[in-house]
């Protein structure tokens, strides 16, 4: 840690889950601040996540539509889930995958891992993209999931992202650090 980070490095003092639910908990922490200032600070504590761009072919890929009820609305997406405990992040990428779509990965390579919301939740996503991808078995949903899994075009899907029409912040960083990246 550098002494800027030591500096401003919050001390926590305590630390208990407020609510659990499937899929995440609340936490509240107890801190004191760099000024002596003691506090609380809540936010959502999840499992690390994988998100993963599908390619059939180098013009298509495997997308999903999924209800997302904090939102209100279907999210067209990409697939994605949590890692299980016993697992590494290559085998939850493939498991969620196969799940989610019935595809199988011919080869899968890391792409990057973000903290998407880092003020409001320690979420870590690593997104994957999956190459030669082929239908391999039917869905294996979760109780809480109905996903509806299309093939498209990927300039399509990247020119949805670039126009706003796909907002699911997953499927965007994904896309546009292909982009920049891999391209």
């Amino acid at each position: 840690m550098t002494n800027r980070s030591a500096e401003q490095a919050w001390e926590t003092t305590a630390s208990a889950i407020d609510y659990q639910c499937p899929g995440f908990d609340v936490r509240a922490d107890d801190v004191a601040l760099p000024d002596g200032t003691e506090t609380d600070y809540h936010y959502v504590d999840e499992s690390p996540a994988v998100v993963i761009l599908p390619f059939i072919s180098d013009t298509e890929i495997v997308t999903i539509r999924e209800w997302r009820q904090a939102v209100g609305r279907t999210n067209r997406g990409l697939p994605a889930g949590s890692i299980e405990a016993d697992e590494d992040i290559f085998a939850a990428a493939r498991r969620e995958l196969r799940e989610e779509t019935g595809y199988e990965a011919g080869s899968l390579e890391h792409l990057l891992t973000v903290e998407p919301t880092n003020g409001i939740a320690n979420s870590v996503h690593h997104h994957f993209v999956a190459y030669g991808c082929t239908p391999a078995s039917d869905q294996s949903l979760d109780f809480n999931e109905t996903i509806d899994v299309e093939v498209e075009s990927y300039i399509d899907f990247l020119s949805d992202v670039v126009d706003g029409q796909i907002r699911d912040g997953r499927a965007a960083t994904a896309v546009m650090h292909y982009e920049l990246t891999k391209k």
